[in-house]
């Protein structure tokens, strides 16, 4: 194998090209209302998708409040942009559970919830870790957190870390719909 290839010119060491996985893809779930949906029902919008649970106590409120603060500073541009709280507890976070819990959150959240399998490939789909860990008060739900901007026609844009502030994540999803 020549290894010149994936070495610069000069350079005298290998460059690694590693492939971007794919992120997203068809899902068939249960919105906060009861109603079933797919990717195709949010086709034409522009999504922010994060995944969490009603009973996170650390990482789901502040992520909840920044996606909040996203939507409020897109402004108009915000009509264009959905937002998903996917559940990684489908076992407790039944539709009324996650339409609750939404209830005092920016309108354009929904919750999606399904099957434990539905969902585990909703995880998969997004390479998002979140497992079941067993404590004396039940169980808890360790899981990533991520929140995925996704284009109109369910492509993968770019993700953002939970330390991201959310001007910086508007920012971003302004410069992507200004463009299409």
């Amino acid at each position: 194998m020549n290894s010149s290839c994936c070495t610069p010119p000069g350079s005298g060491s290998a460059t690694i090209v590693r492939p971007v996985p794919t992120v997203g893809g068809n899902f068939r779930l249960i919105d906060d209302s009861g109603t079933e949906v797919t990717e195709q029902s949010y086709f034409g919008k522009y999504l922010l998708v994060f995944f969490g649970f009603t009973r996170c106590q650390t990482v789901c409120p502040p992520a909840l409040a920044r996606i909040d603060r996203v939507l409020d500073k897109l402004g108009e541009l915000g009509n264009r942009v959905q937002a998903l709280y996917v559940t990684v507890d489908p076992e407790r976070d039944t539709p009324d559970v996650l339409h609750a819990f939404l209830a005092a959150r920016h309108p354009r959240i929904t919750g999606l919830t399904g099957s434990a399998e539905e969902i585990e490939s909703m995880k998969k789909a997004y390479h998002v870790h979140a497992r079941r860990v067993d404590d004396p008060d039940g169980y808890r739900m360790p899981h990533s957190a991520f929140t995925f901007l996704m284009g109109p026609q369910g492509e993968y844009l770019t993700h953002f870390a939970d330390t991201v502030d959310s001007k910086d994540i508007a920012a971003a999803a302004e410069r992507f719909l200004a463009v299409r």
